[in-house]
């Protein structure tokens, strides 16, 4: 579920408490573990971490008027999510969360680039915060994984 919301205090002052409490516990950490270079904001109706284009002119490209998306954070009306651009474009990455879950013994409800969650202690945080902290070559691995299309027409 998208949110009319400007701000990220503004989102998460009109989830109820426990998703509340749930998201700043995540959104802590992904900052605490955030490369150089992303910001915060609100992105696509959700908190999210981006590339600036004062950092990255070209933007997403898909919707080059936006910034390059890093990681996202929602409650969605069946779950929470915290979304993993960052690891999505980088298969090695997501391979190694998936690992590392499992190492642990933890069982993740993990898409292609999302892990949903019903409450805080469904998410191993920490390692959370470790596949944002294994990001910070975050743009060269995205711009790597853009079709040759996209990428020719970057250079012209």
């Amino acid at each position: 579920m998208t949110s009319d919301a400007m701000t990220v205090e503004a989102y998460l002052a009109g989830l109820p408490a426990d998703r509340r409490e749930a998201l700043e516990a995540v959104r802590a950490e992904v900052n605490r573990n955030l490369p150089e270079g992303v910001v915060e904001g609100m992105q696509y109706g959700m908190i999210g971490w981006y590339v600036p284009h004062s950092r990255y002119p070209h933007g997403y490209h898909c919707d080059p008027k936006q910034p390059l998306p890093f990681a996202s954070l929602a409650s969605q009306k069946a779950h929470m999510a915290v979304y993993l651009f960052c690891a999505y474009v980088d298969g090695d990455s997501a391979a190694w969360i998936q690992a590392e879950a499992a190492r642990r013994g933890c069982k993740l409800d993990m898409g292609k680039s999302c892990v949903r969650f019903k409450k805080l202690s469904d998410l191993p945080l920490d390692l959370i915060g470790q596949a944002i902290a294994r990001s910070s070559n975050f743009v060269e691995k995205y711009e790597a994984a853009l079709p040759p299309s996209v990428r020719k027409k970057r250079k012209t």
